[in-house]
Parts: structure tokens; C-alpha cells; sequence
């Protein structure tokens, strides 16, 4: 068959899309029988593991080895526990532990339920030096400010997920950590030097290439060092030149979601699609918005058109072809080894599942910290206390679905526990925000649960105005922990359902492990 004939199949193996549903699509089933490479998992496509199972054996039903990815961070970024939160602590409260064996038997403990339900490529972990504060999208996603520490735990998530079967993905490349913009809705700008970049953001990429990562994904951002014009997902400089060619990279190099305004804006999708590709992109991630079949034609056939105009070389299109196949034959030859092959089979046909890591809920409760007052309360409370969470606005990778906080573990550790929660709207406008948020307490415990106060004016005013009245309120930091205030000061370091109970634990004052979980219909 002539390269002409071939260019769909060989277009259609680069494309990564999502779909809407629990079961696999029509289109997305026939794509798979000619030549789609593989699929991407939103938690929109997430009831239980035994209902992904099912759905990833009709995907492998069509094609044996197709990749089957998934957004699965195992923080405040999960998509396989979207609807409970995650029973696992994530990146932030990982590096505030410190404990790199920790960390990898976190990710092996992840990678072993990710595969058992049979997804193959996880887009974790975040390989980001979070060096700003401020940073609105990457925050606790990242295992800390420190480069090496970031390294450590980069290379022990992905020695852990791997040796379970699901190929890691070191993210967002060259490093998201120093910007103060979302790449969902522009393009942020690294302005550092080379020789700043090699010090910092490149140092978990490094670590990452030697702990063996199947794959790396592109961050939409402009890097002026390398390239003063296009965005790493774009460059042939950053792609080619630095991640294959000086830090000698050779898996599977995936995009962020292709999609997002920090390259979709400037380029469109097509546009953006060709030049990832002849920049020696090898995978295009679609779906979190454009998830229908439309989307992947467009792409596809731009591919097609790109390669017959020369655009994209055809020897750059057969590369990556290449590469994605490569990693599929990785993922089943391990995942049968493992035996997880035959475990996804099996709850394919199940007809209930368990959700929770009990070995997440352990990690969760060594990352908590908590700093008293020389005249602040002790704990645990000695009276059923009231609870006031603060929601700031959420970035769109954590999503809008995801439930957090203290109240709710709590109430179930001290019943008779009340809470409330309070967005901007309801307070900002407010000459004494205050006044709302003590109205419901009276002379109870009171604790006051918050995320990266520090990034956000509204909370922060309100929470002096609350602390002044009520010095001895506990304040417990779901976030970044850049203030420490209150009578008695908990930091989480992240906002998942781990943490928020391991907090609840520490304020009531139960040191009992989490409860078997509960039985979830397929």
C-alpha cells in the first residue's frame, strides 16, 4: 500500500481523543479497527473500576494494544475518584513527607488499580518545580518549590507506576512551575535563562528520562530561552532539540490537551495538531472539551493534508506512529506479566467494586502538620464544633465535580458537627464579611478550612476579620501553606478525601484507621 493509502490509519494511530460515556462509543469502536492509537479517560467516563474495566475490554476488543490513558494525578487532580475525592494525599503532601520509598509505593499501589481496571497510560506525574507561589494551575499538583526534592519523587512515582504496567508521564514540559497563568487560558511566559532552567525546571525531566518514563507531556508555554516564538508544544527547538537531542528522551512525547487556549487560540486545532507533530510531537491529547467524532476527523484528515503538502515530513508521521506503538506493545507485554491483564478481564464481568487506597489514607495522615499557638486551643475539641469552608474558584484540571473539605469527614467522627460554605460572591461585597461566617458558631470550636489564602484577597480579609474575634478558631489549609494563622494551624497540603479525613482525625481526636470502603455498583 502507497503512503497515500496508508496516511488515515497512519494519522488516525497519532490521535489520543476523548468521548462522552461509560461505554465505548460506536465511532470511537470502529476508529479503533482502523488504526486509532488510542483514548483518553475524563471523569466523565469514571462510575466505578469494574464499570472502566468493561469499558476498556469493548476498546481492547477492537484493538488488543490500544492505549487507554487517563488524567489520574491521585491529588486534587483524580479522575478515577472524581465523585468521592481521592483516597490518596497527592503530589504536595507527598514532598512535604519527604519519604521517596513512600512515594513510590503510592504510585505502585495507584498503577496496580489503574491497571487491574485496564488503563495503560497515566498522565501523572507532575513533574513541575512549583517556585511560584501565586501559580493558579499547578500549586499542590506538584511535589514542592525545591528542584531535587521534585526529582526524587518524580523518578519514585514513575519507578512505581511502571512496575505495575501503566506508562507514566512525566508533565508539562519544560516546567509550569514559574508562572502566574493558566495555559487552559493563555500562553504563560518562562523567563529564565538557560542556565536557570537546567538549575530548576529541567532537573525532575532529567531524573525522570532515568528512572526509564514511557512518556513525557508538552506544557503550552513560551520559553523565549529556547524558543522566543513558539510554545514548547510547538517547538522544534524544545522538542527535538532539547528534550530528544540534549536530554536524550526517546518514548512517547504526548501533548497537553491540544484543545487548550495557550495553543488553540494563536493556531486552532489543526493548526496547533500539524505543528506539534512536525515539532516531533508523537500523540495529540483531545476531548476534554471537543470530544466527538467531528473533532477527531478534522484532526485526522489535517494530518493527512499536512504530510501530503510536506509539512510534516512522512518519515516524522511514521516516527510517531512508531513510538505510540511501541509503548501499547510495552503496556500489554507488562500488564500480562503483572497478571493485571487478566484481573481487568475479569471485572469486566463484575458486578460491584471498591474504591479506596488504604495504603493512600496512611501516606495521607504522615503529610498533615500542624502548628499551635503559645494561647491557642488545644486538641482534639472537647464540644461538637462548627465548620466554615472557604471555596475559592477552581482551575479547570481539578474540575468542578470533585468534592473536598473538613466538614464532612468530620461530621461523621463527631456527629452533631454542622458546616457551611462560603463562595467570593457571598462575601466579597460584604463591609464585614465576617459577621456571616461567626453567626452559625456561637462559643463552639470553630474551625476555618481554606485553599492558598494567599492567592486569594477575599479570604484572606475575611479570615483576619474572623481570626480577630475568634483567636482560637482552627484554620486548616487545604493548600499551599504560605500563612500560618489561627489558634491551632493545620496544613493538609492538598484537598483530597485522604486528607481532608486525616485532618478530621487530628480535630476530633480519633486515631482509628479509615473504614473498609463501601461496595460501588458497576
Amino acid at each position: 500500500m502507497s503512503i497515500h493509502g496508508e496516511l488515515p490509519e497512519l494519522a488516525a494511530a497519532v490521535l489520543q481523543p476523548g468521548f462522552v460515556g461509560t461505554t465505548a462509543p460506536d465511532w470511537v469502536r470502529r476508529w479503533l479497527g482502523a488504526g486509532l492509537g488510542g483514548v483518553a479517560l475524563f471523569a466523565r467516563n469514571v462510575e466505578s473500576p469494574a464499570q472502566v474495566a468493561a469499558l476498556t475490554a469493548q476498546l481492547r476488543s477492537e484493538n488488543p494494544d490500544v492505549i487507554v490513558a487517563i488524567d489520574e494525578e491521585a491529588g486534587d487532580v483524580t479522575r478515577f475518584e472524581s465523585r468521592q475525592g481521592s483516597s490518596r494525599p497527592g503530589n504536595l503532601a507527598l514532598g512535604a513527607v519527604d519519604d521517596a520509598e513512600l512515594t513510590e509505593l503510592v504510585a505502585r499501589d495507584l498503577g496496580r488499580e489503574l491497571a487491574d481496571a485496564g488503563i495503560t497510560l497515566d498522565y501523572a506525574p507532575d513533574a513541575d518545580v512549583n517556585s511560584n507561589p501565586k501559580n493558579p494551575v499547578i500549586g499542590v499538583r506538584a511535589f514542592g518549590a525545591e528542584p531535587h526534592l521534585v526529582a526524587r519523587h518524580t523518578s519514585a512515582f514513575i519507578r512505581g507506576l511502571q512496575s505495575a504496567g501503566v506508562a507514566g508521564c512525566a508533565k508539562h514540559f519544560p516546567g509550569h512551575g514559574d508562572t502566574a497563568v493558566d495555559s487552559h487560558h493563555d500562553v504563560p511566559v518562562i523567563a529564565r535563562t538557560e542556565a536557570e532552567l537546567a538549575e530548576c525546571e529541567l532537573v525532575p525531566f532529567r531524573a525522570a528520562i532515568a528512572a526509564g518514563a514511557q512518556s513525557v507531556m508538552t506544557g503550552h508555554l513560551l520559553v523565549p530561552a529556547y524558543d522566543p516564538d513558539l510554545p514548547a508544544t510547538l517547538s522544534p527547538r524544545i522538542l527535538t532539540g532539547l528534550l530528544r537531542e540534549e536530554l536524550g528522551f526517546d518514548g512517547l512525547i504526548v501533548t497537553d490537551g491540544i484543545e487548550m487556549q495557550g495553543v488553540r487560540r494563536r493556531y486552532g486545532l489543526e493548526g496547533a495538531t500539524v505543528r506539534a507533530i512536525a515539532a516531533g510531537v508523537d500523540a495529540i491529547c483531545v476531548g476534554g472539551d471537543h470530544a466527538d467524532e467531528q473533532t477527531a476527523i478534522r484532526l485526522r484528515d489535517a494530518i493527512v493534508a499536512a504530510v501530503r503538502s510536506g509539512e510534516i515530513p512522512e518519515e516524522r508521521l511514521r516516527d510517531a506512529v512508531a513510538r505510540v506503538r511501541r509503548l501499547a506493545a510495552w503496556t500489554t507485554r507488562t500488564q500480562v506479566a503483572t497478571g493485571a491483564r487478566a484481573v481487568a478481564d475479569a471485572a469486566a464481568g463484575a458486578g460491584v467494586a471498591v474504591l479506596g487506597s488504604t495504603v493512600g489514607f496512611a501516606a495521607a495522615r504522615r503529610a498533615v502538620r500542624v502548628t499551635s499557638a503559645a494561647d491557642g486551643p488545644a486538641l482534639p475539641v472537647t464540644a461538637v464544633p462548627h465548620v466554615v469552608e472557604f471555596a475559592p474558584p477552581r482551575n479547570i484540571a481539578i474540575g468542578s465535580e470533585t468534592p473536598w473539605g473538613v466538614g464532612d469527614p468530620l461530621a461523621e467522627l463527631l456527629p452533631g458537627t454542622t458546616a457551611v460554605r462560603f463562595e467570593a460572591g457571598d462575601l466579597e461585597s460584604l463591609a464585614d464579611p465576617s459577621a456571616p461566617v461567626l453567626a452559625g458558631a456561637g462559643e463552639r470550636p470553630l474551625v476555618l478550612v481554606v485553599r492558598d489564602v494567599h492567592r486569594h484577597p477575599w479570604i484572606e480579609r475575611t479570615l483576619a476579620g474572623v481570626l480577630a474575634a475568634r483567636p482560637d478558631a482552627i484554620v486548616v489549609e487545604m493548600g499551599i501553606p504560605v500563612t500560618v494563622t489561627g489558634g491551632v494551624h493545620i496544613a493538609t497540603h492538598g484537598a483530597t478525601r485522604a486528607l481532608g479525613r486525616a485532618a478530621a482525625e487530628i480535630i476530633a481526636g480519633v486515631d482509628v484507621p479509615e473504614p473498609a470502603p463501601q461496595p460501588v455498583a458497576a
